[in-house]
């Protein structure tokens, strides 16, 4: 298909946050709200401290270690095992979320902000999907303009990006317009993978491998699409029976995937051994319809959002039955972008975003729309960000590949969290 052209323009808004302009945290907030919100590493909320955390008994987790220095010398020494120093070190990371603060924020599109990906090896860059077919490239470390461009508006929403990990200046898009793509940050077209030709079947999903060139999407009807990167089908099959809302390839095995539905499973397949739609590995029943599904860092993990309130966490030793369930609010609303748990690049830490339930166990009158990151080991609730100024529900939120810089889809708003001493350095 010879590649098309899709009109750009360069209006955003980008804010920079004042370094003496500092936003207070949910426990300075306390009188204001009338409410008990915890912050700081160790802490666990009251409404959440019902995990149902299941097999920690023979788990051992190491007492951590609060001087990372003596942690490392003790490994080296042959004292501390890999576990411990780990452990030293995410306690560590956990003590500097207490700084994070909102340093930059965007507000280019006129819908809201549906899908976000991080540049997989320039920290400072992301790109953020649109409800109205926009796509913006941020590059915050700069102050040149974003590259901004410009979708059909209705019925374009992106469902999912990802930078195309064999050329960086490309990236994947699956869309309710009906297609799943290849293009450039230029707004050329350079390969269409899956078009539907219909307005009653769209993308919803999308995943790619850089090690075996593999894209896989899947569709509102339940479909799922492997392709190759060269563009060949090698298969379509119906895989679930309602809407594919995540897919997503192991990043440690590639041909292990898991596929989330709001037939309320998550199902986990092998790519080698796809024969038909009842050849899954395991399927995983839910309660209710399930936003996503995503893989640990290490492949060894799948964490599970539903559209109500529950994360699981899944463990390779024995992935049909959970790990963990997390109580969390974060409950379906048509006009909001769905809720996606999503895991800590470096460390065993949950990021998620709250949005508050009257009906949620537990839950507190003037209960604030935090951002919610838990240990992945035990359940726990270990620290909440917040900003008084951006209060809204931060329905994705995703850490860098380095860890250390957390972007937030907020409805319009894309919302930039760093360390406050280190923010307005980048």
């Amino acid at each position: 298909m010879a590649p098309r052209k899709r009109s750009e323009t360069q209006k955003t808004e980008i804010v920079l946050r004042s370094k003496n302009k500092r936003s207070r945290s949910p426990r300075e907030l306390e009188p204001e709200a009338k409410k008990h919100c915890v912050k700081g590493s160790g802490s666990n909320r009251g409404c959440d401290s019902g995990c149902l955390w299941a097999g920690l008994g023979s788990l051992q987790v190491p007492p951590p270690c609060h001087s990372i220095v003596r942690a490392l010398h003790q490994y080296k020494l042959g004292r501390a095992a890999w576990p411990s120093l780990q452990q030293g070190l995410q306690q560590s990371f956990l003590h500097s979320l207490d700084s994070y603060r909102i340093f930059q924020k965007a507000a280019p599109f006129d819908r809201r902000a549906t899908s976000l990906a991080w540049h997989p090896t320039h920290p400072s860059t992301v790109a953020v999907g649109s409800k109205g077919g926009d796509i913006m490239l941020w590059n915050f470390g700069i102050k040149d303009k974003p590259t901004f461009i410009k979708g059909i508006g209705a019925g374009g929403s992106i469902t999912g990006l990802k930078f195309n990990p064999l050329n960086t200046n490309q990236f994947f898009a699956s869309s309710m317009e009906g297609t799943t793509r290849l293009q450039d940050f230029k707004g050329n077209i350079l390969r269409v993978f899956t078009s539907s030709d219909t307005c009653n079947v769209w993308f919803c999903s999308l995943d790619v491998s850089g090690s075996s060139r593999m894209v896989v999407t899947g569709d509102n009807v339940g479909n799922v699409v492997l392709l190759h990167m060269d563009g060949k089908e090698l298969w379509n099959l119906r895989m679930h029976k309602k809407k594919v809302t995540h897919v997503a390839l192991n990043p440690c095995c590639d041909w292990f995937l898991a596929t989330a539905s709001v037939d309320q499973t998550v199902k986990i397949w092998d790519l080698r051994q796809v024969r038909g739609k009842a050849s899954f590995l395991y399927s995983l029943p839910h309660r209710h319809p399930v936003n996503a599904a995503c893989f640990s860092p290490d492949g060894a993990r799948l964490l599970t959002t539903d559209q109500k309130s529950e994360i699981r966490v899944y463990s390779a030793s024995q992935w049909d039955c959970p790990l963990g369930l997390i109580p969390h609010p974060h409950r379906h609303f048509q006009h909001l972008t769905p809720i996606k748990a999503a895991w800590h690049p470096r460390y065993n830490l949950i990021v998620v975003g709250r949005y508050p339930d009257p009906n949620f166990k537990s839950c507190s009158p003037y209960e604030l729309r935090t951002i919610d990151v838990f240990d992945g080991n035990s359940g726990k609730m270990m620290c909440q960000l917040y900003d008084p100024e951006s209060s809204g529900i931060s329905s994705l939120n995703e850490f860098n590949p380095m860890g250390d810089t957390l972007a937030s889809a907020m409805g319009y708003h894309i919302l930039i969290w760093s360390q406050e001493e280190t923010g307005t350095q980048k």
